[in-house]
């Protein structure tokens, strides 16, 4: 009996990595976000099809390194967390316009993920909160770009209050397939062309970007 236990847990245990290791193959690296925490990593599964320009911006912040230290500024126990501020006051954001509200049928359920905005529909710029819990009243109201698919048990564990005393931050947030091209093998990457080869050297009166 105690054999057949054994079995079933390690058969059990089997499908649950393949289960994982499934999931983690379907998601596309170009829309899948990872954000570091002190607790460790949160994975995002981004939604270019409901909110593309709002996606757009996420991964073209994500790249500059906008969001890494910035803290979560307001963390409400039972609702959400809010970061993106890099001013930490909930009134500041990026360098580039806001964005046109891009509401759609997503549902804010646990760990959605939408863009926070002032009363105007059409301010939001690069603030974002993560829902603890079912958000539903919140549909169709604000734009949902993403749900959390790993590490929802690390969002649980961010500092709660307005502001928090002592504020959780981002770590480091990047977008999946950049952080794959980072960790390759040597090997793996693409190799610098030749430096006698005529075709990568670049037009003497190309324009500079």
């Amino acid at each position: 009996m105690l054999k057949m236990l054994t079995l079933l847990i390690g058969s059990l245990a089997i499908m649950t990595t393949a289960s994982t290791t499934r999931a983690a193959d379907a998601l596309d690296p170009e829309n899948t976000l990872y954000i570091d925490l002190t607790y460790g990593r949160v994975t995002i599964k981004m939604l270019p099809d409901v909110a593309p320009k709002h996606v757009e911006r996420i991964k073209k912040l994500a790249r500059e390194g906008f969001y890494n230290g910035i803290i979560f500024h307001r963390v409400i126990d039972g609702f959400m967390a809010q970061t993106g501020d890099p001013t930490g006051t909930g009134t500041g954001g990026s360098k580039y316009p806001d964005l046109k509200a891009e509401f759609n049928p997503t549902n804010f359920g646990r760990g959605a993920i939408g863009m926070a905005r002032t009363q105007n529909p059409d301010s939001a710029n690069s603030q974002f909160f993560i829902c603890f819990q079912d958000c539903a009243f919140l549909n169709n109201q604000y734009t949902v770009w993403g749900q959390v698919v790993e590490g929802m048990d690390l969002v649980d564990k961010i500092t709660r209050g307005e502001p928090p005393s002592n504020p959780d931050k981002i770590v480091k947030m990047e977008v999946m397939a950049d952080a794959q091209k980072a960790a390759a093998p040597e090997g793996d990457k693409a190799a610098a062309p030749a430096a006698n080869d005529a075709k990568a050297e670049p037009a003497k009166d190309a324009a500079k970007h």
